[in-house]
């Protein structure tokens, strides 16, 4: 995955509003459907549409509500929301954009080259006093056909498992520490994948949210361990995290990253895969 600088600042994307090759995404998530779509008409960028990532950018009728959409579902769905590869797509969220880095991560998987988030997210542009719409836009639909393969690999469980011995293969969990050590639990277990390294998203961001620069993110990377020449997937709970520390790392100089998109949601409950975990069961 070669990745230059996939970052747009706010003021050029003020300047650049009524450009016609111009596609600005709302990818904010409040927890369901109606209320990230409330968020949106309390005031969107103006322009842009409502994408909501479990409809939209995800795959439909599985286990795990997390996977990527597949060829014929991301051709509907990026279709219907008039994206196609002339568009120069401008995500954004809130929380450190967040959810924003899930349309980049779907499109850079289906070959997509002009995909940005808005540095900052939807809070740098309030910050500064910028406008906002409170109406719907609908999006004009288009013909999106998915290239396959894209700009980015994907992984699944089974490679995973094959290669957990290959020290070509490194496994990044961007989860947070009570996650990580199995304290906290989001699956039917705990803990993480054998021989992750714990490596939390958040910290490539600012304070005002906005990503750190790409020594900084490097530093944070090498010191755990992280080389260039490695294979390096990233997973977090349901692959979102894990898209934007993807993003990160191949901002930072790291050319081989791929995502597990079905992340733990897949692989904490799945009881024939292995886990580590730092919390004693109970009854031992």
């Amino acid at each position: 995955m070669a990745i230059s600088v996939p970052l747009m600042i706010s003021e050029e994307l003020a300047a650049r509003l009524r450009d016609q090759d111009l596609l600005v995404c709302d990818c904010r998530f409040a927890g369901d459907a109606e209320g990230s779509r409330t968020r949106y008409l309390a005031g969107h960028i103006p322009g842009a549409i409502h994408v909501y990532w479990l409809d939209d950018l995800s795959a439909a009728d599985t286990t795990v509500a997390t996977f990527l959409p597949n060829a014929e579902e991301a051709a509907d769905q990026l279709g219907r929301l008039g994206i196609n590869y002339e568009k120069l797509v401008v995500a954004y969220s809130d929380g450190g954009n967040l959810y924003a880095s899930r349309l980049w991560h779907v499109l850079a998987h289906y070959g997509h080259d002009r995909a940005l988030l808005l540095d900052g997210g939807i809070e740098k542009w309030q910050a500064e006093g910028r406008p906002l719409q409170r109406s719907a836009v609908k999006p004009v639909t288009a013909r999106f056909e998915p290239r396959v393969p894209g700009l980015m690999r994907g992984i699944d469980a089974t490679e995973i498992l094959e290669r957990l011995d290959d020290p070509e293969l490194r496994v990044v969990d961007v989860r947070g520490e009570a996650e990580f050590s199995g304290g906290q639990l989001r699956a039917a277990r705990g803990g993480h994948i054998p021989g992750a390294i714990l490596w939390p998203w958040e910290e490539n961001l600012r304070p005002d949210g906005t990503l750190r620069d790409p020594a900084e993110i490097r530093a944070r990377a090498t010191a755990v361990g992280m080389e260039p020449e490695q294979e390096l997937v990233t997973y977090c709970q349901g692959g979102v995290r894990a898209a934007h520390a993807a993003l990160a790392l191949g901002i930072a100089g790291y050319p081989r990253v791929r995502i597990y998109d079905g992340s733990w949601a897949e692989w904490g409950n799945n009881a024939e895969l292995p886990v580590e975990s730092d919390v004693t069961p109970a009854g031992v």
